[in-house]
């Protein structure tokens, strides 16, 4: 493991990262998705991915990547995560990204563009979800910030001041414009029963990137730690047209 230090918009970034097969010439950026690490893209990809020199980034805010102050959007992280690769002279003929790294792989613009159950399509929110939020809403309003941890979205637990502002900031993106300004040539892996970003997004997603193709998979949102030889095999077998 490695890290680097990047300075972005007066913050200072410290970013962890791992590189696999560094002696090889092609090489694919793999990020993760929120709350999660460039761990688990490595624990999937790491020994399939043997024709590419692998690059995984914990991104601010996840892993070994801290951030407790920079309150952050989607683009801010593709802004982070190019310098980033400027920083260590990398540039990547593929990027992958799972769910919310989905949608920062979108806009960096690489050569070839691997969605795996991204985020992007906005999904309608329970009942029950809409209830919470209205009532974080009132609670914020009064100044009574103490009972917002009874409802806060799972996906935010734990976190800091600055990396809830962040999550608040790229939860509701819609992302449709973003796919639909696609030029890269895009493989999307999901999961059958993915309920995170349901496969019915998917779809949505493959019909405005142009030429896109989408592989349904058994499984949930975590789905490629189960098939990980096949997107390895599929990635490796598109690339080989360059």
């Amino acid at each position: 493991m490695a890290s680097t230090q990047v300075e972005y918009n007066g913050n200072k970034f410290d970013l962890s990262y791992v590189i696999i097969n560094p002696d090889m010439q092609k090489e694919i950026l793999i990020l993760h998705g929120w709350g999660s690490n460039k761990e688990i893209m490595q624990k999937a990809f790491a020994k399939c991915l043997t024709d590419f020199k692998q690059i995984y980034l914990d991104m601010p805010g996840f892993g070994n990547s801290p951030n407790e102050t920079a309150i952050l959007t989607t683009q801010d992280y593709a802004n982070i995560v190019k310098a980033f690769l400027n920083k260590i002279g990398a540039n990547p003929i593929a990027i992958a990204g799972h769910s919310f790294g989905g949608k920062v792989a979108t806009l960096l613009n690489p050569k070839y563009l691997i969605l795996i159950s991204s985020a992007g399509i906005l999904v309608p929110k329970p009942f029950s979800v809409r209830v919470k939020i209205a009532l974080t809403k009132i609670f914020n309003k009064f100044g009574l910030k103490a009972f917002r941890k009874l409802f806060i979205a799972q996906d935010a637990k734990g976190m800091n001041e600055a990396m809830y502002e962040t999550f608040k900031n790229v939860v509701n993106e819609d992302f449709e414009p973003n796919f639909a300004k696609v030029t890269s040539n895009t493989l999307l892996f999901w999961g059958k029963d993915d309920t995170a970003t349901p496969l019915w997004t998917a779809k949505k997603i493959q019909s405005v990137i142009k030429g896109s193709k989408l592989y349904e998979l058994d499984g949930d949102h975590f789905f490629f730690l189960n098939h990980s030889k096949f997107i390895c095999d599929t990635i490796s077998e598109k690339l080989k047209e360059t």
